[in-house]
């Protein structure tokens, strides 16, 4: 964020008066909640002064506001809460937003092109690049980009219609790479390579998403780029599609290509989904969760929360293939995190869910990283059983639409035996049960902790289960881990989840796991943090018995701790 002042421009440092202009900005000319500005200035941690404080950061903003000719009245006090007055003179977003209302009473399609590259002109860097917030970059930039976004597709359909595919490229390739599970600008690339005369570089597109969809969400492309692979293996010519009206664009932007008459997809049988590989234990909570799903009276939901690495993703999976004969719809799964942890817009995952389709259909959502995330797609799939995992518990999903929620726990001593042994083989681990039973152990019974430990055996086939385990237990956060991706990696998956919480729950973490050794590890700590590590699947139980810490995230903890310490020890001064 800057502020212009003739030709000076000043940039903002990251600071709480810097977060609370942001928050007000982004609800230009409207009363923004004091309880929401509070969340944006000091996210989930307000202090007990945050009211006095807030009230602080507006006259700083007031007197950089009177420094640079801009009128101190412009954030103005009102009942509840704050509102700023802004308008296409005084603020880029206003004026965005103002161009491309105005472009859906435009004309023709040229003077709607022209408004809608002049909103795109005002787009500079990455939006809010230096707030602090993390409510607002997680919450409110995605919000802002797909608002660019859907400007950026409409110009892109605007410059196809009108026939000028060399031009578009251009943008088209940029966009396609930065956005590549967002399947409309890949639409597009292979709409105007095929029309350029490119057709080998029009079908490698399309086969280059297509393969990252199958592997990375175990999805195929939607109907728009399969109708158009379609016409292009048939030699179809594409003409160029009329231009809709601008008050269309959100259509337009999710619609398929132009495509001749006639020119369809026959419908494709649902893939079968494979077994877990070694998959042991959760009978239970598997067959609970089958009965739940496949109930004839109604779509059904079901969310299974947990600690990282405690096996959701495995158990949902497993519990689809049971139950996949009673979904003739087919059976889809959306990630909802990406391999770094981040979770993916909502807006992106609606355009990622499956079309409806005849039969009953079982929508798998995995790694959800909360409520948010969730709800806005449980309309799309008002027709289905949906499964959700998740480290949060989503009550608000629970409570609004029905349905069950099962917390796993670590596995139980019998059940990571027979893990091990079906990943290791039968005949190595019954030679040596004693040391299987504490190389379990030493793994805290956590799904991805023994899935890694027999990783390692079954790679090196002269290690006994023994030395295995010696080895493991000196260092089980920074040995628990193999190169082939940060997915098989305990520090990095924990790290992962850590690194998500506010700087206080994750100190209240650390401190948790230093404490545990000692006795109670909730000592000290308040029972609003305590609530929100268990929600954060940090932290087990709760009232009306004790909280625990899992013997797995408590070791780590101390690592993490250690290693930190000696990290900033070892630092040059």
């Amino acid at each position: 964020m800057s502020i212009a002042h003739g030709p000076e421009t000043v940039v903002l440092k990251p600071s709480k008066p810097t977060s609370l202009l942001a928050a007000l900005l982004l609800h230009p000319n409207t009363v923004v909640s004091t309880t929401y500005l509070l969340r944006a200035v000091w996210d989930e941690e307000p202090p007990a002064t945050a009211r006095a404080a807030l009230q602080t950061c507006v006259l700083r903003l007031r007197r950089l506001f009177a420094k640079y000719g801009i009128s101190a009245t412009t954030i103005e006090a009102v009942p509840g809460g704050y509102r700023m007055h802004c308008d296409t003179e005084t603020l880029d977003l206003v004026q965005f937003r103002a161009l491309a209302a105005r472009a859906g009473s435009a004309g023709g399609p040229g003077e709607e092109l022209y408004r809608l590259r002049e909103a795109l002109t005002l787009w500079q860097g990455q939006p809010l690049a230096n707030v602090a917030s993390r409510m607002l970059q997680d919450d409110a930039v995605p919000a802002l980009e797909q608002e660019r976004l859907r400007v950026l597709e409409r110009v892109c359909d605007l410059e196809l219609a009108a026939g000028n595919c060399h031009q578009v490229l251009v943008d088209l390739y940029e966009s396609a790479r930065r956005h590549p599970v967002r399947e409309r600008f890949t639409e597009q690339l292979v709409e105007a390579l095929y029309r350029t005369g490119r057709q080998a570089e029009a079908l490698a597109e399309y086969r280059t998403v297509r393969d990252r969809l199958r592997d990375e969400l175990g999805i195929d492309p939607g109907p728009g780029l399969r109708r158009l692979e379609l016409a292009i293996l048939r030699a179809e010519e594409l003409a160029p599609a009329p231009p809709e009206s601008a008050h269309a664009a959100v259509a337009v932007a999710a619609g398929p290509a132009a495509l001749p008459a006639g020119a369809s997809v026959p419908a494709r049988p649902p893939r079968a989904v494979p077994p877990v590989p070694a998959f042991a234990g959760r009978d239970a909570d598997r067959r609970a969760m089958a009965a739940r799903l496949t109930a004839g009276d109604g779509p059904r939901l079901v969310v299974v929360s947990g600690a990282p690495g405690i096996g959701k993703s495995a158990l949902a999976r497993q519990t689809a293939h049971e139950v996949q004969e009673a979904f003739p719809g087919g059976v889809f799964t959306l990630q909802l995190a990406r391999p770094d942890g981040t979770p993916v817009a909502v807006e992106e995952a609606a355009r990622l869910m499956p079309e409806p389709a005849p039969g009953r259909r079982l929508i798998v959502l995995d790694g959800a990283a909360g409520a948010w995330q969730v709800l806005p797609l449980l309309p799309v799939a008002e027709d289905a059983a949906v499964l959700v995992t998740s480290r949060r518990q989503l009550a608000a999903v629970v409570a609004t639409h029905g349905g069950a929620v099962h917390r796993l726990d670590v596995l139980r001593s019998a059940e990571a035996y027979a893990l091990l042994a079906g990943l290791v083989g039968a005949e190595r681990i019954a030679a040596e049960p004693a040391a299987t039973r504490e190389l379990a152990r030493v793994c805290g019974h956590f799904p991805l902790a023994l899935r890694i430990a027999a990783g390692r055996l079954l790679t090196r086939p002269g290690l006994s289960v023994a030395d295995c385990t010696a080895w493991l237990a000196e260092d089980p956060p920074a040995r628990l881990a193999l190169a082939e991706g940060a997915g098989l990696s305990v520090p990095e998956v924990l790290g992962q989840a850590l690194d998500a919480l506010t700087p206080a729950l994750r100190e209240a973490f650390l401190r948790l796991g230093e404490r545990a050794e000692a006795g109670d590890p909730a000592a000290g700590e308040s029972e609003s943090v305590l609530e929100q590590l268990v929600e954060a699947g940090l932290l087990e139980d709760g009232p009306p018995g004790p909280y625990r810490l899992h013997d797995l995230l408590r070791i780590y903890a101390r690592w993490r701790v250690r290693t930190h310490e000696a990290a900033a020890t070892a630092a040059p001064r």
